[in-house]
Formats: C-alpha cells, structure tokens, sequence
C-alpha cells in the first residue's frame, strides 16, 4: 500500500477517508467555519483543512460525488482537479452549483472524492507525420450514440 503524508492545517479538518473496502476514492469533507451557500451558476473555493506530499510521479485527483450532482447538481468545474506531487498547500475543492436552487456546504460535509494515481511524464519527439488507423481523425462523436 503506497504511504501519503498528510497534515492537518485546522485541527477541526476530517482526514481522507475511504468509505468502503473497495472504493476507488477518499471522501474529502469541507473544513469550514461558516456555512457556505453557493448560488445556481456560480462556485465556491472550499478548504478541506489538510496539506499532502504526494510521492513523486503520483498525483491526486479530485472528483465529484455521484450523490451530490445526482440530487443537487453539485460539481467540480474542472473535474478531474490535479493536485501535483510538488504541491504542498491546502487541498481545495472548487464546487460549482448546476441547480435551480442554492446550496450550502457546511463544516464535515462529503463534498469531493479524491483518487491518488501513478502518472508518466513524456518526452515529446516531433516527427513529420503519424502513423495510420482504422480511425483516423474521428473524433466527437463520430461512433454515433445507439449501440444496437
């Protein structure tokens, strides 16, 4: 099992925590002192009281949770959000409301998920043309959207 250090900033921060034995994703809750409404259409910078050091080539990601964009239509604008394995300030959470209504987080709600992931960094190597496939250039939608 891979090993993450983490700090917490605000000792009211509720740390990562996986809801069950085979979730992919950590529940990130906000760390807040006030209530927070976030207005239809608009969006929101919620802590979550707590600073990581990733290892190197690894990144965190963070994702919405399926409840709250079900039943709310809360979610991150810039899902997945990275958080780089250089990255040593607080983990933040930009929440967008969809809805028709206001919504408003509260200090310990379950506001994001957050995935921990091995990437690879690239070397690019120009070259003057690519190889061929049965694909191509198709792209956005080209596949149609019935499978049957």
């Amino acid at each position: 099992m891979l090993k993450v250090k983490i700090v917490r900033l605000n000792k009211q921060a509720v740390l990562p925590v996986y809801a069950t034995a085979h979730a992919a994703g950590m529940d990130i809750s906000a760390c807040i002192d006030d209530p927070i409404t976030i207005e239809p259409f608009k969006t929101a910078l919620i802590p979550s009281g707590f600073a990581l050091e990733l290892p190197e080539g690894y990144e965190a990601q963070l994702r919405p949770r399926s409840g709250l964009a079900l039943r709310s239509l809360i979610s991150l604008p810039n899902t997945p959000a990275t958080i780089d394995a250089d990255y040593r300030g607080e983990v933040k959470v930009i929440l967008i409301n969809y809805g028709m209504e206001p919504f408003t987080v509260r200090h310990g709600d379950r506001i994001a998920q957050m995935v921990v992931a091995k990437v690879e960094q690239v070397c690019f190597e120009e070259v003057e043309e690519l190889s061929t496939t049965g694909r191509g250039e198709g792209g956005f939608g080209h596949t149609g959207t019935t499978s049957v």
